[in-house]
């Protein structure tokens, strides 16, 4: 990949994830502040994951049979900006949920085409995808860090106005890839969706990231609310956000070398145990602020490096390049999706029993299940070299 490949990649990572960076954390405090409670947050983000259950095979599918892929890019980061923009309008009743699932839809569905098209271009180096990922997480970084504290001060009102800026960076970054090509397709077609659900290791794989999708609910739904009710302010809630993505940064860089000294599989067991002791301390110790910062260091295992393991496997499993998008919307809507939506909906209830220490204690349960479906005896899956065609 040449240096100007490397930015235009680089750049829509930027844009996404700077968007990302302020629904994540604040579209809680949002919801809420609009006089919401806790099943309403749960609900609205039951439904942004939902959109990664349907929206993404279906995109895939659509994008994968187009002669011009980078226009369906373009496509769904100017469907979800505009979907966004309609928040402002509707924060209140029914069309609240609609713009919610609109948004959900276009949003999700993108990303796991352009997860396919890097690992796509980077062909054999596919090991090189964290220091690509890594700008996703540094517009996390400047967002998250900085808009609790803005929202301090301009007030709740502002957050559809101050995230705008970045969907409109993501429709300009699609633009850049308008005219790629997808990979050339084999004369044997489009692999089924079933064939490849079916291939061995990786339902292994799609029931550990799902389950540990699970136990970051509570976590994506309830964090910053958490915070705020153990007394801390947006600009400490900011801070704590920051020191993850900081973690999580450093971490993608680092990946590549983690990734080919221990091997994917070590690399995963170590994130999951990482994990469970990480929603433990945020449980019990949430009014600390030093505590709070430990247990934000732990992103970069539970969140960069496993997400790095995970498209190491997908790449392993899915050698062929022509498959690569398929297999990405497949993960992004089965773990994503499903486990989003029921990790959302686990939250809530936890949540609205024992506010943000239950919770997080099952979130805590549910890493100790991922872990369990992780170390499992699994059929072995001999990796294979990624395939040019």
């Amino acid at each position: 990949m040449s240096p100007a490949d490397f930015r235009r990649y680089a750049l829509f990572y930027l844009g996404y994830y700077g968007a990302l960076g302020a629904y994540t954390p604040y579209i809680g405090r949002w919801v809420t502040a609009n006089g919401h409670g806790g099943y309403v947050v749960g609900a609205m983000l039951a439904l942004w994951y939902g959109g990664r259950i349907v929206a993404p095979p279906t995109w895939a599918r659509l994008s994968a049979r187009s002669a011009t892929p980078g226009h369906w890019l373009i496509a769904g980061c100017v469907l979800a900006a505009l979907g966004f923009a309609a928040f402002a309008g509707f924060a209140h009743g029914a069309m609240l949920f609609v713009v919610m699932a609109w948004f959900g839809v276009f949003f999700n569905a993108v990303m796991p085409q352009f997860e396919a098209m890097t690992l796509s271009a980077l062909g054999p180096r596919n090991h090189d995808y964290g220091r690509i990922r890594m700008w996703g997480s540094v517009g996390f970084l400047v967002v998250a860090g900085t808009y609790g504290w803005l929202l301090d001060r301009l007030g709740n009102d502002a957050f559809v106005w101050l995230t705008l800026p970045w969907l409109a960076l993501t429709v300009a970054a699609a633009w850049l890839h308008r005219d790629d090509r997808p990979p050339p397709v084999s004369s044997t077609g489009t692999t089924p969706r079933g064939e490849l659900w079916r291939r061995p290791g990786v339902r292994h794989l799609l029931v550990t990231a799902l389950l540990m999708q699970l136990g970051f609910g509570p976590f994506y739904v309830f964090y910053t609310l958490h915070l705020q009710a153990q007394g801390h302010d947006g600009f400490a809630v900011g801070v704590l956000w920051a020191i993850g993505v900081l973690c999580e940064i450093g971490m993608f860089w680092l990946a590549p070398r983690l990734v080919q000294r221990f091997g994917a599989h070590r690399l995963m067991t170590a994130c999951l145990l990482a994990t469970i002791g990480r929603w433990v301390i945020v449980a019990m110790f949430g009014g600390s602020f030093a505590w709070m910062a430990l247990a934000q260091t732990g992103h970069a295992l539970s969140f960069a490096a496993f997400h790095a393991g995970c498209m190491r496997r997908m790449a392993e499993l899915f050698p062929q390049r022509r498959e690569m998008a398929a297999a990405q919307g497949l993960l992004y809507g089965f773990s994503g999706g499903i486990g989003g939506v029921a990790g959302a909906g686990v939250a809530a209830v936890a949540w609205q029993l024992g506010g943000g220490r239950w919770a997080f204690l099952a979130g805590a349960a549910l890493a100790c299940v991922a872990l369990a479906a992780h170390v499992l005896p699994a059929r072995a899956v001999r990796p294979v070299a990624v395939s040019e065609t």
